[in-house]
């Protein structure tokens, strides 16, 4: 076996989109690979049934994402003719679709709609309900003849030298500027070629769930013409009828998933009354007309997986109604395992595995997911009385080739709380050896860190580092009192991370305590600002998407004006104090460690000003510091930047430790 090297991340492939038929009997899924050449990610569609195994689908790379059109016929968005292609790089709206018989043959141009499409649903042979991308520049542009389009798009052309913003959020990391742009749901004839659309240019769609005989759909709505704000909206649509009525059974509430179960609404959301925006949903019941309501079960664990991993790409389905049950993903502890509820309230776990499941599909009981099991990269797994079997070996090379450092378990108690934490040894560990090691901190704050496969970790371990990680106070997977730091960041949550590295330290006397770095992204950069200023206990730091200063925070990010005054509890007319006293900045001047930044100037996120606010306060009270900035590249670059941006990034972080701890 070979030690695992940076850029064998470049061998990985990341599934997504895992998807079964209408009869459950075919499988679909998109397998999305690096491509460092072209640096980006080429995808293809693949199918798995029982009597004709695992085939690949399409070939041209671009498919990306699916639906089913029936048990034998997928539909997918691709540009594949030069005429399509010029009329998106003009910047017209345009999706088109394709579609592929699972049985042979060659895609065909199914329909193309004039509008930027994130999702679809087939309503029948000629009708479609879709999500897609309002922007008042573009209002009316299909009713223009050619020659009026194109004065159009030279119009805007004019203006792209020009941000015109009158409301907040104005931009949103991953989308870039969003001002008057919202995700609009639309009625699409294709035999007459008529786009009706249903919500109104100030709504956002943010959920779309469908009944079983497609007359009705329900929409979780957020609507707004000068600040956004937390609540949202529960509509029903008549799809005959296209008449949309708000049924939301509770005001004042933050609706996160809704759909049809036997005859009722099931639907999960939080007032944030008790532990703010973070607050894990409630499960709810309610008729057609929402007039009524009643909570069926009072679940105190997230209804998403958060479990972190940087071997990623794409997204997975994480909610189905299949039968007389809502099956979702939900993380406990440091693992996510599919779990099922019924009308009475009745929760049971469908998987129990260690590790993370990152989507699932099932129809008639017929269960697949795509997981991370042990230190198993994502594969596809099928379920049968309990048991997952293991279906595709994409990775399985991985394990089979390189050498991995298994996590070993370290619990402790702080102020009676209960912590887990995990450390891994260097590939080839020596008792009596000195060793280097190397703190990493999630994200978050409300995520965890498990026992699977994290790629820069196990890079540091064969490269002779210990590697320690937790999952401190506001880590998601213990319920809601745990999570909650609110107005406690850098108090906490700090005193379980240092009293983790004494442990650690403590178990593991081979680790050289003057040899030790710290890192970690967006919450966990926050994190890594607040330790150097606190303690001058690690001799390297690389701090990553990072916040430093609530105060700027508040105006700067996507989601400031609102998680700074959740979280913080405070703006800067409020309590100015309070804000700086936990801002990283204010603790500047007392920082010895030299410290990496690294930034992306398109993360709207965390935005470049939290990172340069603190690199000049290093570099001007003469401490060494480094700041490599990311073009292009927005708060989700370790997880789906572009390959050799990744690459760097991981090469920049090595190589900083490297220097400084050995």
């Amino acid at each position: 076996m070979e030690n695992l090297q940076i850029k064998d991340f470049l061998r990985f492939k990341f599934l997504s989109n895992i998807s079964l038929s209408p009869d459950g009997m075919n499988l679909g899924f998109v397998v999305n690979s690096p491509n460092e050449e072209d640096n980006d990610y080429k995808s293809n569609i693949h199918i798995y049934s029982k009597d004709r195994g695992i085939f690949q689908l399409t070939s041209m790379e671009d498919g990306r994402s699916f639906i089913w059109k029936d048990n034998s016929t997928v539909i997918f968005p691709a540009l594949r003719n030069k005429e399509d292609k010029k009329k998106k790089e003009d910047k017209k709206p345009l999706t088109v679709y394709n579609e592929i018989s699972i049985n042979g043959g060659e895609a065909t141009k199914a329909f193309e709609i004039p509008l930027n499409i994130s999702r679809i649903e087939l309503i029948d042979d000629d009708n479609i309900i879709a999500v897609a991308t309002f922007n008042k520049k573009y209002d009316g542009f299909n009713q223009l003849s050619e020659t009026e389009q194109n004065d159009r798009l030279e119009s805007i052309k004019e203006e792209e030298d020009y941000e015109v913003l009158d409301e907040i959020p104005f931009w949103s990391n991953g989308e870039g500027f969003t001002n008057k742009i919202r995700s609009r749901l639309y009625h699409i004839n294709l035999k007459n070629d008529q786009i009706t659309p249903i919500t109104d240019e100030f709504t956002n769609v943010d959920h779309l769930a469908l009944n079983p005989t497609k007359d009705k759909a329900l929409l979780i709505t957020s609507s707004f013409t000068d600040k956004l704000n937390l609540f949202s909206s529960l509509y029903q649509l008549d799809i005959g009828t296209l008449k949309c009525e708000k049924i939301s059974p509770i005001l004042d509430f933050n609706y996160s998933y809704a759909n049809y179960l036997d005859n009722m609404i099931i639907f999960m959301g939080s007032d944030m009354k008790h532990f703010g925006i973070n607050e894990n949903p409630k499960i709810y019941i309610t008729e057609d007309e929402g007039i009524t309501y009643v909570k069926i079960n009072d679940f105190d664990m997230s209804t998403w997986n958060s479990v972190g991993s940087d071997c990623r790409y794409g997204s997975n389905r994480m909610f189905k109604v299949d039968g007389k049950y809502l099956y979702f993903i939900s993380t406990s502890g440091s693992s996510s395992n599919i779990q099922r509820i019924s009308l009475d309230g009745k929760i049971e776990n469908i998987t129990n595995d260690i590790g993370s499941v990152d989507g699932f599909d099932i129809v008639n009981d017929n269960i697949f997911l795509v997981a991370m099991r042990e230190l198993k990269i994502q594969e596809i797994y099928s379920l049968e009385n309990g048991i997952e079997t293991q279906i595709t070996n994409f990775n399985s090379w991985l394990n089979n080739d390189r050498t991995l450092s298994v996590p070993e378990n370290l619990h402790f108690i702080n102020d009676g709380v209960s912590l887990t934490g995990w450390v891994m040894k260097p590939v080839g560990y020596l008792k009596g050896n000195k060793y280097p090691a190397i703190l990493d901190i999630h994200g978050g704050p409300k995520t965890v860190y498990g026992s699977n496969y994290y790629h820069e970790m196990q890079v540091w371990a064969n490269m002779g580092y210990f590697v320690f990680f937790m999952n401190p106070r506001g880590s998601d997977g213990n319920g809601n009192e745990f999570a909650d730091i609110r107005g406690k960041y850098g108090t906490i949550d700090y005193d379980d991370l240092m009293l983790f590295t004494d442990k650690v330290l403590e178990t593991y006397p081979c680790i050289d305590k003057f040899r030790i770095g710290v890192t970690g992204g967006s919450y966990g950069g926050f994190m890594t600002n607040w330790i150097i200023g606190h303690t001058n206990r690690f001799k390297a730091a690389a701090s990553q998407r990072s916040i430093s200063n609530w105060i700027s925070f508040f105006g700067n990010s996507d989601i400031g004006y609102y998680f700074t005054k959740d979280q913080v509890g405070e703006t800067p007319w409020s309590d100015f104090e309070k804000m700086w006293e936990h801002s990283p900045l204010k603790y500047a001047n007392r920082v010895e460690t030299p410290t990496l930044f690294i930034h992306s100037d398109e993360d709207y996120r965390c935005w470049i000003p939290e990172g340069l606010q603190m690199y000049v306060a290093l570099k001007y009270h003469g401490v060494e510091s480094r700041l490599v900035m990311f073009k292009g590249e927005n708060h989700e670059l370790s997880r789906s930047g572009k390959p050799k941006h990744r690459i760097r990034r991981l090469e920049e972080i090595t190589k900083w430790f490297e220097k400084y701890l050995k």
